[in-house]
């Protein structure tokens, strides 16, 4: 099973502060896990399980996407 590394985590918080959302807020298991997945806990933290079958970089845009919809945030675009 793949684990997470630091410099992933960090294009995790990118995303995250473009879109204005702490740190704070925001658990992200070690472990990988496929399909991934974005999902408010109990606790009102934001879950983010970053997929193993392909790489974070392939999948910001997709966490991008689903961030927005569980915030309630108008979807990027150039427009």
């Amino acid at each position: 099973m793949a684990v997470i590394r630091l410099p992933e985590i960090e294009e995790i918080f990118t995303v995250l502060e473009r879109l204005g959302i702490s740190r704070e807020a925001v658990t992200i298991p070690l472990k990988k896990r496929d399909p991934g997945s974005v999902q408010l806990l109990a606790d009102q933290k934001v879950e983010i399980v970053v997929p193993e079958s392909i790489t974070v970089t392939a999948w910001l845009g997709e966490l991008e996407t689903k961030l927005r919809a569980l915030m309630g945030m108008p979807s990027g675009g150039d427009g």
